[in-house]
């Protein structure tokens, strides 16, 4: 009798053992990844920190440098210029309106947008306004400047250039807008007098930098489904430029690489992402929108590794700093990966809230998180 009821409860334990709740380390694909233990090459090192004032949840607050300054701004219009090194506060500025974007800094003056789709430029040794210009709608991404033009993208799709002396508009450039877009927007580039963006139709432009004359195009990927929503592609993710190539990535389309001289796409992958890719030591890589990681060669773009380690935990922006991968997360950590091989090296808890972006700057990097707390760290 004894062996009977041991045998089928042997066999019901099997049985069970294949249903999903039955198991403890079963992971569940809709829930972020817990994290895994790993062998530490390094500790992370915070510097200091400072907090400011409203939300953040776009990636579009990212501070600007300049010498051994670092400038940043927050929703509520209140600017800063922090010593680099000790974060001590040089001065601040109190602007009467709300800010949709971060701070750039160049040319002894510092560019942001407000939520009404004001350009503004400020004196950077002071923080006074010298000049404010509509730009043509929302800015949800920074500028980029040269030494006569202030390069601005709406969220609307315009591209539009101002004279950085006075603020007067030299050109203007409106793209075809889908109907539905993600919101968010990419940062324009300029090099070698051309200014690059993508834009929410899923495609790279290239334009004259001092008449704004479109140069050439290219998709980055092309709709394929039925729906509006199928059809969302947009490129919110600046573009980055090595040489004469140039990597984009969008929205639920590819991982596209461009040749300038060329002028066309001569390589993509399928994949989905908000930010720009990455590249270091001859490693190509995506973050993509669910978190996974993927890599190719930079040379010969055959796939490298895959990392879903980190699957749904919301990473941040990957930024590279001293031969690493960095990227932050939604409980408040801070990740260091070997771009070789995609293990974890090093890891760090700094804020009880989520990280939205990083930056590096010379021997230090930077996080912000949701709550607008500004961190420095090194290692």
């Amino acid at each position: 009798m004894n062996k009977i009821f041991f045998l089928v409860l042997i066999i019901s334990l099997s049985s069970c053992s294949s249903i999903a709740f039955w198991q403890s380390d079963e992971i569940d694909p809709d829930e972020p990844r817990e994290l895994l233990d790993f062998n530490e090459s390094f500790e992370f090192v915070e510097n200091w920190e400072t907090k400011f004032k409203g939300e953040h949840t776009l990636n579009n607050f990212i501070p600007a440098f300049s010498g051994t300054n670092l400038f940043f701004v927050d929703p509520e219009g209140n600017v800063k210029n922090l010593d680099i090194d000790s974060g001590e506060v040089l001065w601040e500025s109190q602007l009467e309106t709300t800010i949709s974007s971060g701070i750039v800094a160049g040319f002894g003056r510092l560019f942001l947008s407000d939520n009404q789709g004001n350009l503004i430029c400020l004196d950077q040794d002071n923080g006074i306004i010298l000049w404010k210009s509509f730009a043509g709608g929302e800015v949800l991404a920074n500028v980029d400047v040269d030494a006569g033009l202030v390069i601005v993208k709406t969220a609307s799709g315009f591209l539009n250039a101002f004279n950085i002396e006075t603020g007067s508009e030299e050109w203007s450039y409106r793209s075809q807008a889908p109907n539905l877009t993600v919101r968010g927007s990419s940062s324009p580039v300029i090099n070698e007098n051309i200014v690059y963006a993508t834009f929410d139709n899923g495609r790279l432009g290239a334009f004259n930098l001092k008449t704004g004359l479109p140069i050439w195009d290219g998709a980055i990927s092309f709709t394929e489904g039925v729906s509006e929503l199928d059809n969302l592609i947009d490129a919110d993710s600046t573009p980055v430029l090595d040489g004469n190539r140039i990597y984009t990535v969008n929205f639920q389309g590819n991982l596209s690489v461009f040749d300038s001289a060329q002028r066309r796409a001569v390589w993509e992958s399928k994949e989905s992402s908000f930010y720009e890719p990455f590249i270091l030591r001859g490693v190509l890589g995506i973050i993509s929108a669910d978190s996974n990681i993927s890599t190719y060669s930079s040379r010969t773009f055959e796939a490298s590794w895959k990392q879903d380690e980190y699957a749904l935990r919301e990473l941040t922006n990957p930024e590279t700093f001293k031969g690493y991968i960095l990227v932050g997360d939604l409980e408040g950590y801070i990740h260091a990966l070997d771009p070789l091989t995609g293990i974890t090296v090093a890891r760090k808890k700094i804020s009880r809230n989520k990280i939205i972006t990083l930056v590096s700057r010379s021997d230090s990097f930077y996080a912000i998180d949701e709550k607008m707390k500004l961190f420095s760290l090194s290692f």
